[in-house]
């Protein structure tokens, strides 16, 4: 039977081979494009789960990252702009460090400039219907790397293009290997037929010692390319989705992603060229193989100049693919809020300082479920104008301070808001809400909110193109009865005499009266209403200021040893 098999002609054995094989190699490769289609489908599913918990509010399903630029800040902290649970985590849906830190920068830019958020406006509303090349988007990068906070692409790839190696060196070093390498060549060959001596055994020693004097830097070359290896891979594939997309009907966004779309010089095709050569280098992994290559072709000097020339386009160019890809990335998040969010709109931005400077109707808060949001018409007419809002506590005062702030965040942004109509002029955001004690700094809560109020006073007297609207919640709160009395009035006769405008929350009922006083303080209030023993709220907002209180009302509802009258006054 052996004998029989030995006799068995060469090319009858290799289709017998293929015979065997092709149907293996078949099955592998049908594996392969079912296991993708598989991963695709699951991290599908992750992210239409994760939409779903965005309209929802499901927080605990919703990515976020716990990055705040400080409590120094006009309005973050005060607004929920950052951190748990707040306006970012909502609608970032980057995939990228970098697209999620330009939303957030974004939604943070103290001075907002006009022309900056009707460009973002204009490409939002293009990218608004485009759901599917949204997730497509998503997942070109999520099928490679499962978590963003993995790369930091910026850093990492900012790093690795600044060690920048001189190519020219590395030219002479082929050069001179090469040389090498064909003179040994010869020399063997004239050695093999006996003209020569055996002096090809000098000129490999010299090969080797020169091979070898390079390694160190060659390996340091290399390790740091296979350690960015699946960077690449990833912003490859990112990059070719983009080129390959039609944007007929969307000129602008076509007209953002030019660099994309050139047919000469794609961006995946670099990237494409330094993975094979990345992948090429990576014959070290296999010392054998590596050893017999390079014995006789320089093939580490080779990639290692090939390496250097992509290196230094890629220092040309790949920060500017990067900053588009992040920007891209950050109007698709303003987009998809716009698009799980049908009923919000894109703001009218006003310049010339027309009667209403703000107007907005039906207007919400974004950060409360739907089903529990109750909106709100509002307005200033001027400059200079300041609105006291009153009422009971938990009666809605300081979500409406917040549902301006967040909303003239997201408007500033360049993206949508939840109201039905929302016009307003430019302003630099101040808040005054969540101010808080520190023990280790020994700031107590009164002295942090003097601080702040101190820094509002600042602002306003800024000499800037742009006025101040700030929003003030429970002014001095953390001192008596009568000094913050004295105080809240003379920080309001101060505040109204320059030209921003504001919202004031307060339970004192006496500054209502500073309203007979000034034209340019209005009164607005909240109130509830007791029905079969419980307090109801309606949180809809009144002109007027508060007709009740509800402090003694909660004590006695509550269990607390307070006595009402009939007229709920304290016995």
């Amino acid at each position: 039977m052996i004998g029989v098999a030995l006799w068995i002609p060469l090319w009858t054995a290799e289709v017998i081979a293929l015979l065997l094989f092709a149907p293996f190699g078949f099955a592998v490769v049908e594996h392969s494009r079912v296991n993708i289609g598989i991963r695709t489908n699951h991290a599908l599913r992750e992210l239409k789960s994760t939409h779903l918990a965005r309209i929802q509010l499901d927080w605990g399903k919703i990515p976020g990252r716990e990055t705040t630029t400080g409590g120094d800040h006009p309005f973050e902290i005060h607004l929920d702009i950052t951190g748990d649970r707040s306006l970012h985590q909502l609608i970032d849906t980057s995939t990228s460090i970098g697209g999620s830190d330009r939303l957030r920068d974004w939604l943070l830019n103290p001075v907002p400039d006009v022309d900056a958020i009707k460009t973002r406006q204009t490409l939002v509303q293009e990218l608004i219907p485009l759901s599917r090349f949204r997730d497509r988007l998503s997942l070109q990068s999520e099928l490679i790397q499962k978590r963003r906070s993995e790369i930091h692409e910026g850093d990492l790839f900012t790093q690795w293009l600044s060690q920048q190696n001189e190519s020219s060196s590395l030219w002479v070093a082929l050069i001179v290997s090469v040389i090498i390498c064909f003179t040994s060549a010869i020399l063997i060959l004239l050695n093999s037929v006996g003209l020569l001596p055996s002096y090809w055994i000098f000129t490999m020693a010299v090969y080797g010692l020169f091979f070898v004097i390079l390694q160190i830097r060659l390996g340091t070359m290399f390790r740091d390319a296979i350690a960015i290896e699946g960077a690449l891979t990833r912003f490859g594939a990112v990059f070719q989705y983009l080129e390959e997309q039609s944007y007929k009907t969307k000129p602008n966004v076509k007209r953002l992603l030019t660099p994309f779309l050139s047919p000469t010089q794609k961006p995946s095709n670099l990237l494409k060229e330094v993975g094979r050569i990345v992948a090429g280098a990576s014959l070290q992994k296999n010392q054998l193989l590596w050893f017999g290559i390079n014995l006789f072709v320089p093939s580490d000097i080779y990639f290692a100049y090939k390496l250097q020339k992509c290196k230094q386009k890629l220092a040309k160019l790949l920060p500017g693919w990067l900053d588009l890809w992040f920007e891209v990335e950050a109007l698709c998040s303003l987009a998809h809020f716009a698009y799980l969010n049908p009923d919000s709109i894109l703001p009218q931005i006003t310049v010339g300082w027309k009667q209403p400077v703000f107007s907005a109707t039906s207007l919400g808060h974004p950060l409360i479920e739907s089903k529990s949001m109750v909106d709100n018409d509002f307005q200033i007419n001027e400059l200079g104008k300041l609105v006291i809002i009153t009422g009971s506590n938990m009666s809605g005062k300081s979500t409406f301070l917040r549902t301006l702030g967040v909303n003239l965040c997201l408007a500033f942004a360049g993206g949508p808001v939840m109201a039905e109509s929302f016009r307003t002029n430019l302003f630099r955001i101040f808040a005054c809400i969540r101010v808080g004690d520190s023990l280790v700094e020994g700031v107590s809560f009164f002295y942090a909110e003097v601080k702040r109020l101190k820094r509002l006073l600042t602002e306003l007297e800024n000499d800037n193109s742009l006025p101040v609207f700030y929003l003030i919640d429970e002014i001095f709160r953390g001192t008596n009865n009568r000094e913050r009395l004295i105080g809240s009035q003379a920080i309001i006769r101060k505040i109204i005499q320059y030209k921003g405008v504001g919202v004031l929350s307060t339970h004192d009922l006496e500054l209502v009266k500073l309203a007979d006083e000034f034209l340019a303080i209005r009164n607005y209030h909240f109130q509830e209403e007791i029905i079969n023993g419980q307090m109801r709220f309606d949180y809809r907002l009144r002109e007027g200021p508060c007709p009740t209180t509800n402090a003694l009302k909660i004590m006695a509802l509550e269990g607390l040893p307070i006595e009402l009258s009939e007229d709920g006054k304290a016995r």
